[in-house]
């Protein structure tokens, strides 16, 4: 895709959120194997309205320390307005018992291009293509369940 060409739903397989570390959802943290509810901000732009409940959606870890994949689902809002003016979006995502290391994904042919890789700091949301995604999802094999469960449900994105 052309870096001045609009994205359209049709180019959007699922969305990728990322995080400089992982959400601390419980005090003991976010065991691998359990889902949490979770607001992520996301930085006003169009694509925005492209983001709608039931989408898949994945988490990306973002630094030195185990960077890559460690979360899939999908949201469960479309973006909105938080107290503080910033935007944010409400996901439900499972923690992966094991992560799909980034560099298992910039191996892969179909990945390496992903924005994620070209633009590491650029800001969230990002996303990925369906041949980017069905690299992560042959990465993940059974734990990528919560997005082809997603997708079945006929929210958009892949569907393998």
């Amino acid at each position: 895709m052309s870096p001045t060409r609009r994205l359209s739903t049709a180019d959007v397989a699922c969305w990728l959120l990322k995080s400089a570390t992982l959400p601390p959802a419980t005090p003991a943290g976010w065991a691998p194997g359990t889902t949490r509810r979770l607001r992520r901000c996301v930085r006003p732009s169009y694509r925005l309205s492209l983001m709608a409940p039931g989408q898949p959606c994945v988490l990306w870890l973002s630094g030195r320390v185990d960077p890559g994949v460690q979360a899939v689902g999908a949201l469960t809002s479309s973006p909105v307005v938080e107290v503080a003016g910033e935007e944010a979006v409400e996901v439900e995502l499972r923690r992966v018992r094991r992560g799909v290391p980034r560099a298992d994904l910039v191996d892969d042919p179909a990945f390496r291009g992903a924005e994620v890789v070209r633009m590491a700091a650029g800001s969230n949301p990002s996303y990925l293509t369906h041949a980017q995604l069905g690299a992560v999802v042959e990465l993940l094999g059974e734990e990528a369940g919560a997005l082809a469960t997603v997708s079945a449900a006929g929210a958009g994105g892949w569907s393998g």
